[in-house]
């Protein structure tokens, strides 16, 4: 009677012959952990100098208008009071934007550097994971022929 294969071991054998490294996979997870984390970083010290300068913006704001509101009598004192207003408002609406601009070209600065060496980073992993695959690969050929010929006595 003819027997049936076993393909539960054969598929076994397969699996384990084939050698997986999870390493570089771990790696791979650590490093865009990493990454995460230091863009992150970067994200919320520019929301925190956002956040204090809108603040502080606001504060100074608030304080002009109080001085601007203050009753006065004489069109002439009202007209220089609202004149102030704009004027120091303008003032510090530019520099208010501007000090914003100087943030988001700090964030673009920082984000860009730590992309580019992410990107060296990567390419060096990769140069490094296909010359291990390539050695390997050589070593298992050179197993085979080696195996090969002990098998052929010698003949190729």
């Amino acid at each position: 009677m003819a027997k049936t294969p076993d393909f539960a071991k054969t598929f076994q054998d397969a699996l384990a012959s084939m050698n997986v490294d999870t390493k570089a996979f771990e790696e791979a997870v650590k490093s865009s952990a990493e990454l995460g984390e230091k863009m992150s970083r970067i994200t919320l010290s520019a929301a925190e100098e956002s956040a204090d300068l809108s603040a502080k913006w606001t504060k100074d704001t608030l304080a002009k208008i109080g001085a601007a509101s203050s009753v006065k009598t004489d069109p002439a004192e009202i007209s220089k009071a609202m004149t102030d207003f704009a004027s120091s408002s303008a003032e510090k609406t530019a520099e208010s934007m501007a000090a914003f601009a100087e943030i988001v070209k700090k964030v673009q600065l920082e984000t860009v550097e730590l992309l580019v060496n992410a990107g060296k980073e990567f390419n060096e992993d990769a140069q490094a994971a296909m010359k291990k695959a390539a050695d390997d690969a050589q070593a298992a050929v050179k197993k085979a022929t080696d195996e090969l010929t002990k098998a052929t006595g010698g003949k190729k």
